[in-house]
């Protein structure tokens, strides 16, 4: 069993892939061989310590997915240089403070517009020491320190007679040494920086790889295509590290715009992904046949039928009989094999957590033979608490701790008021240099305390039902979880995006951007005068048509649930306009700060 990330990279090289890493250039995907990876990240290593980097000194990531991204990680792990991964999508000043708290030297960044961002926080960062530049020196680096990557790794490859040397520094890592601060998304208040240890992230890969082993079935050529941004927990632990233990290949997806290419090109065997990218995939199935007529309709809605009837074996690892296997084959002759081919027709194990997923989603793909496995987890605990196993799949529920205890006490308890606890070998040490932080979400039993609020079926299975700060409660006193309503609106083929709203008031209501291209044909077919998007939203028969998609949903929720009036909003809800954080969870509060005018307009007259 691994015990630290160093181990792990060299415990890894035994697979020997040509392609363990691959990342698309001029058109195509280039890979790098386990033996490439090993010379490029000993030789980097190596340039680092001649640099004058030591054990604990902080480096900055700041570029997209990319081989460049894996190689730094893996040497700072070699030498105990702390990796502190920047979200290639935050602003400059949000990458300044995270630079200036971490207090870190150095910094590798990619293309122009990342050093645009550092170059004009450069006077707040005074223990900026140098800068690596991947895609060439920039023309302008003002006042840093900048550094071709090619330079450094060309000044390791002068010491290749030390490499010898770089396994030794390996060797000498422990459990406890620092491996990473990740900087909280930053949902509430100002992110804060996790300090994960190598210990902690080499126990959750244990945890993980327990399930896929048996799910998965890995074979040589598996490959995995890495999708969501290793700044995230969640893809560094389960997209890059789990599979580089299990000795799948790694392909980084260009895009989340060019992902359905690059499923086609790569023909990966696992994804990880978050419910977004699921249901996006989810849509364009169900728009392309909801669109096409009376016939499309009835098939789509018989195939979503026997899809639900089907998964009830398949989630216990069982195959079903009679008429219904016969409804599944012809299923999938007509429907499934379609749509499993657009996703290169070779994968069969999905990853998703961060929020929760839809569970006819979660059928639909299953009954196609791309089983997903949700999990649970948070940046604070390297992710991964709860995942699926294969055989013991419950729709809507996140799965069972991947441990049962630790230290002769639960690995994962509820709280009295619900709150999920957990303390185990993959809960961080703290907030960098943030101890009241620390303290607030520890509780006297020395249990995280995760802010999210569910329960535990019999089974030992867990589910989310929403985060503990997120709760809205009426001022008829009434307790509703908003995130399971939003769910349930987004699986309409004519909203996108819902954000339920109505704290304190005396009922719910909904901010709605809705499926354009399905309201755009809807309006054609009415034959509704509409000479832009906002003009379409404002006229009464579409805000109409919308509330009455919302009232399908409604018709399965209690009284106290149910959205009463709806706003509807032009643009959709990005991280690139702050609304949603890099992992594509919802900025509650932020929503609600920048809508304000349009939640109270909602409930003028009327609170």
């Amino acid at each position: 069993m691994v015990r630290t990330i160093a181990e792990l990279f060299y415990e890894a090289l035994k697979y020997d892939l040509p392609d363990a890493l691959a990342a698309k250039a001029d058109g195509a995907y280039k890979p790098i061989s386990h033996r490439e990876v090993q010379e490029k990240v000993e030789r980097l290593a190596l340039a680092m310590a001649a640099r004058g980097l030591r054990k604990g000194d902080r480096v900055g990531i700041l570029c997209e997915n990319r081989p460049a991204w894996a190689l730094t990680d893996f040497a700072c792990s070699l030498l105990g240089v702390v990796s502190v991964p920047i979200y290639h999508t935050l602003t400059s000043d949000q990458t300044a403070y995270i630079l200036q708290n971490s207090g870190a030297r150095w910094i590798l960044t990619s293309n122009g517009s990342q050093f645009a961002k550092i170059r004009a926080a450069a006077a707040k960062l005074p223990e900026l020491e140098l800068v690596i530049a991947l895609d060439g020196l920039p023309a302008d680096p003002g006042t840093l320190e900048c550094l071709a990557w090619d330079t450094l790794m060309a000044e390791g490859a002068a010491l290749d007679g030390r490499r010898a040397e770089v396994r030794a520094w390996a060797q000498e890592r422990d459990p406890e040494d620092l491996l990473t601060l990740i900087y909280t998304s930053g949902t509430t208040g100002d992110p804060k920086g996790a300090m994960l240890t190598q210990g902690n992230v080499a126990s959750n890969i244990v945890g993980v790889v327990e399930v896929a082993i048996v799910a998965l079935r890995p074979e040589r050529g598996d490959r995995c295509l890495s999708v969501l941004p290793l700044s995230h927990i969640f893809e560094r632990t389960a997209g890059h590290y789990t599979m580089w233990h299990l000795g799948i290949a790694i392909y980084y997806a260009e895009s989340l715009i060019s992902l359905p290419q690059n499923l086609l090109e790569v023909q990966p065997a696992v994804l990880m992904a978050v419910p977004r990218i699921f249901e996006k995939i989810y849509a364009k199935v169900r728009d392309a046949l909801t669109s096409g007529g009376l016939l499309h309709r009835m098939v789509f809605s018989w195939a979503r039928t026997t899809c639900h009837r089907v998964v009830r074996y398949l989630y216990f690892d069982r195959r079903p009989g009679g008429l219904t296997h016969l409804a599944w084959r012809i299923a999938d002759r007509i429907l499934l094999s379609k749509v499993r081919a657009k996703t290169g027709g070779r994968l069969r194990f999905c990853v998703t957590g961060g929020a929760g997923l839809n569970p006819t989603i979660m059928e639909f793909f299953w009954a196609m033979g791309v089983p997903i496995y949700e999990g649970y987890g948070l940046t604070e605990t390297s992710p991964i608490l709860t995942l699926n196993r294969l055989g013991k799949v419950r729709p809507g529920y996140v799965g069972h701790p991947i441990l049962k205890t630790w230290n002769g006490k639960p690995f994962l308890k509820m709280a009295p008021d619900g709150e999920i606890l957990c303390q185990g070998p993959n809960v961080m040490k703290g907030y960098w240099q943030n101890e009241a932080a620390t303290r607030e979400v520890f509780d006297a039993d020395g249990y995280f305390c995760t802010g999210d609020v569910g329960e535990m079926d019999p089974q030992g299975r867990v589910k989310i039902t929403d985060r503990k700060k997120e709760i809205i409660v009426t001022n008829g006193g009434k307790n509703v979880a908003p995130q399971p309503i939003e769910n349930a609106l987004r699986e309409d083929p004519y909203i996108e995006q819902a954000v339920v709203v109505g704290d304190q008031r005396n009922h719910l209501a909904a901010l709605i951007v809705p499926h354009f291209p399905a309201l755009r044909d809807w309006c054609q077919r009415k034959q509704i005068p509409f000479d832009s998007d906002s003009a379409m939203l404002s006229h009464p028969k579409v805000v109409a048509k919308v509330m009455s998609r919302v009232n399908h949903t409604n018709a399965h929720l209690p009284a106290y649930e149910r959205i009463r009036k709806i706003a509807l909003l032009e643009r959709e809800l990005t991280p690139e306009s702050g609304l949603l954080t890099p992992s594509l969870k919802l900025k509650r509060r932020v929503v609600n700060e920048a809508f304000k005018d349009v939640i109270e307009g909602l409930y003028r007259g009327n609170a």
